[in-house]
This record gives C-alpha cells, sequence and structure tokens, in this order.
C-alpha cells in the first residue's frame, strides 16, 4: 500500500497545567508539558485514557517524520493508551502500518489510537486479548502477518501494576498476574513473532526506571522490569547473529492511565513531581526513543542496550 501523503499543520497551541494557552511566535521550537499539581483523580484498572485530565500529549507536533519506518509493520501490545499510543503515532508518521493488542475494556482508547494512526495516512490493526495469554499472542501475531503481510517490528509495552504498601499485602494471585503480564507476555510474543522477523528487524522493550534502582511499594512490578532489562540484554545475544535488534526503553514517571489508576487521587495529581524537571514526561516524549530503536538508520549498531529517560536524574543504578 502506496503511503497517503501527509500534511503536517503549524501548532499554535500548547497544553500547560490543564489549558491550551497561545504562545507567541518567539516560544515556537520551545517544548511545553503540563507539571504538577494536577486534578486530583483516580480511576479503576485498567483506566481509559479518554478520561485523565489533563489529557496526555501523544501528538507531538514538533516532530517530523523522515519515512525512517516507511512501509514496515510494527506490532505493539498495550497501544491502546499512554506510551503505546504515542509510539503507534510516531511510527505511522514514519511509514509504517500499526497493528495494537489491548483489552477488550480499553476499546475507547485503541479506537482513538487507531483514528490517530489513520491521520498520519497508515493502516492500524486493532487486536482486543490478553498477552498473559500465550495462545493469543500467536493469535495476535498471525493476524497481524495476515492483514499486513508481515512483521518488522515488536514493541512490548503490555504491562500491569498495582502499589502495596507492605510485603503482606502483595498477595502471591498479584504477583503471578504481574509477571505473567509484565514478563511472561514479553516472553510469549517474542517466541510469536520470531519466526516472522527477518534481518534489519528491531525488538524494544519496555522498561523502568523501577528495574534498576527497585521501588518498595511496587516490589512486584519493579522485579518484572528488572527482568525485562536483563531479558532485553540476553535476547540480544541471542538474536545478534540473525541480525535482529533488541534495545529497551526505561522510563521514569510518565502521565498515563496506569498511573491514575493505580494511585490514590492526592498523589496522581503529584505524580512525577519529585524528579529534577519537577514533573512527569508526556508519552509524546518518550516515543521518540521507540522510534530510535526501531529505526536502522539510527541504530543499526545497537542491540542489548536499557537507555533511561529520567526527566533530569543524572543516576539510574
Amino acid at each position: 500500500m502506496a503511503r497517503k501523503p501527509v500534511t503536517h499543520k503549524k501548532t499554535t497551541k500548547l497544553q500547560t497545567t490543564g489549558k491550551l494557552v497561545a504562545f507567541e511566535k518567539k516560544d515556537r521550537g520551545r517544548q511545553r508539558e503540563p507539571k504538577p499539581p494536577f486534578p486530583k483523580q483516580h480511576q479503576s484498572r485498567p483506566g481509559i485514557e479518554a478520561k485523565v485530565a489533563p489529557r496526555p500529549r501523544y501528538k507531538a507536533p514538533m516532530y517530523r517524520g523522515a519515512d525512517k519506518l516507511f512501509d514496515k509493520v510494527a506490532l505493539i501490545t498495550g497501544g491502546d493508551s499512554g506510551i503505546g499510543r504515542a509510539v503507534a503515532v510516531l511510527y505511522a508518521r514514519e511509514g509504517a502500518d500499526v497493528a495494537v493488542v489491548f483489552l477488550p475494556q480499553e476499546k475507547r482508547d485503541a479506537e482513538e489510537t487507531a483514528q490517530a494512526v489513520q491521520t498520519e495516512g497508515r493502516r492500524c490493526l486493532l487486536i482486543p486479548g490478553d498477552v498473559k495469554d500465550p495462545e493469543f499472542c500467536r493469535d495476535a501475531v498471525e493476524q497481524t502477518v495476515e492483514e499486513f503481510g508481515g512483521l518488522d517490528i515488536l514493541v512490548n509495552n503490555a504491562a500491569f501494576q498495582k502499589h502495596q504498601e507492605s510485603l503482606d499485602d502483595l498477595t502471591e494471585e498479584q504477583w503471578e498476574k504481574t509477571f505473567r503480564t509484565n514478563i511472561f507476555g514479553y516472553f510469549h510474543m517474542v517466541k510469536a513473532a520470531l519466526p516472522h522477523l527477518k534481518p534489519g528487524s528491531a525488538i524494544v522493550n519496555t522498561g523502568s526506571i523501577t528495574g534498576l534502582q527497585g521501588n518498595k511499594q511496587l516490589l512486584d512490578y519493579a522485579s518484572t522490569k528488572g527482568a525485562i532489562h536483563a531479558f532485553t540484554k540476553s535476547l540480544a545475544q541471542n538474536l545478534v547473529e540473525k541480525k535482529i535488534r533488541v534495545n529497551c526503553v526505561a522510563p521514569g514517571p510518565v502521565w498515563t492511565p496506569l498511573n491514575i489508576a493505580d494511585k490514590d487521587a492526592e498523589k496522581a495529581a503529584e505524580h512525577g513531581k519529585e524528579t529534577p524537571m519537577e514533573r512527569p514526561a508526556q508519552p509524546e516524549e518518550v516515543a521518540p526513543a521507540f522510534v530510535f530503536f526501531a529505526s536502522e538508520a539510527d541504530s543499526s549498531y545497537i542491540t542489548g542496550e536499557v537507555l533511561t529517560l529520567l526527566g533530569g536524574e543524572t543516576t539510574a543504578a
């Protein structure tokens, strides 16, 4: 399918602390993102981005595509919202068709992501299901290959997170759910995708600063993120002879529904304030790293890396 021409509109407004304000000509080229305190809010899991205030920013108006992924096919788990949605949009802007895996209850967000991808002139396939199920992972890959004729990029991004104050509060059921989603799901997706990947293909995993520093209230989540970092490095070694690159993006706090659904309203309002930049990253600020790792033009000599995005924090471990 030939890529449809994309018209980039000049952005004349940016969102700050939930409000849209005009900015003067001299400010063009400057990135302005919302800072806490945000409105106090909480949602039940998994969280719906359409209900978050201010809306997480994913359109990246300053980002200009350069056909780095022209006619590639990408499969993104957890692509309905947050980081996954922003990655889907930038991949489309770089010329890729995108398949998005999402939980059925996230359909509202997934449909918005599909529309955003189509606005960029590319196709989007929505695949509802749960990455904890290896059979579903195989089916998601097969659907993608059947729809788009191949697979070039796998982004493992789906995650489950739930704070617990003490070890006594962390149940075996939660421990297993977190591991089956966050690391088993990555394994299942790679196993399913690998037969379709070829030299030049890329796998990009989503890690976390918690996997490097730990987090006393996210014992299970942080443990899976540490596992993802080791999985990335080990898999990169395993696939280097196949010329398939494997890398990981490990952000600090990001403004996504995952955190709104996990924190109480008071803490959600202050999310990311502890960083040197005094705010969380917006998804549009994290997504370019995923483009970098997917693009042979940018990272053909890079595999097995864990890239931290920490808002000014310089000590990752």
